[in-house]
């Protein structure tokens, strides 16, 4: 059961702890203050995860059961790797018989069992090479990613939607039936169509904000599951 992370002891740090004033910005300081005071952030240096984000997947999972039973899984926007760290584990991947495929156009510092693809989910040849690079079909589809921003919010808000749609349309033309997606998105931000589409071709889908996705943020995350599989097309279309 993931529980929610303990301060102080747990990690030997206390909680609380200030950044001294100097060349910082206060707006630089407060968000330092924040992260190095974060219990998340303490506990995922703790467990070994690279970044906090790792809780948000976990706790998904306990409650939605998605890595259960995933063979291969694809993760897009997957910098620094926590995600990836999670899916090598749950599909016994490693360099050898490689199940996990990565890709970020920042750089990822390599893990065992995942091949890492640099390169930006929008190039045309990023699904091809993310099927080349997982081995087989996928069974899950994860995606944390969040277009860079531009400090326009509704830009910004646009684009990381795109990102999500496009990452949508992709796990439906890849999953295997019965297989999963998740992905990030906004509070009131999923456009209709996309809502439609997902719940044409999957059995549930809903929206979750697990504990550890900060309560001041509006990130939230779209899950769909159970995929219905795609559908075959007569065989008089295929002939034409």
């Amino acid at each position: 059961m993931t529980k929610p992370p303990i301060g102080g002891n747990r990690t030997g740090r206390k909680l609380g702890q200030k950044v001294k004033k100097g060349k910082l910005k206060a707006s630089s300081r407060r968000w330092l203050e924040r992260h190095i005071n974060d219990p998340y952030v303490q506990r995922a240096k703790l467990e070994g995860y690279r970044a906090r984000a790792a809780f948000k997947l976990l706790e998904i999972d306990e409650k939605h059961q998605i890595l259960k039973g995933a063979r291969r899984i694809i993760d897009l926007g997957a910098a620094p790797g926590s995600w990836s760290q999670i899916a090598a584990k749950v599909t016994n991947s490693s360099d050898e018989d490689v199940r996990v495929a990565a890709i970020d156009f920042l750089e990822m510092a390599p893990l065992p069992g995942v091949k890492i693809l640099q390169l930006d989910f929008l190039d045309p040849e990023a699904p091809a090479r993310l099927m080349e690079a997982v081995g087989g079909t996928p069974d899950l589809v994860i995606s944390d990613m969040a277009a860079p921003t531009t400090g326009h919010q509704k830009t910004d808000h646009l684009r990381t939607m795109h990102l999500c749609e496009v990452a949508a349309y992709f796990a439906v033309e890849v999953l295997a039936e019965g297989g999963h997606f998740l992905a990030k998105t906004f509070q009131g931000g999923t456009e209709r169509e996309l809502l439609t589409m997902l719940k044409q071709n999957f059995r549930q889908v809903l929206h979750v904000k697990p504990a550890s996705s900060r309560a001041e943020s509006v990130e939230m995350f779209l899950l769909a599951k159970g995929f219905k599989g795609r559908k075959q097309m007569p065989e008089t279309e295929a002939e034409a």
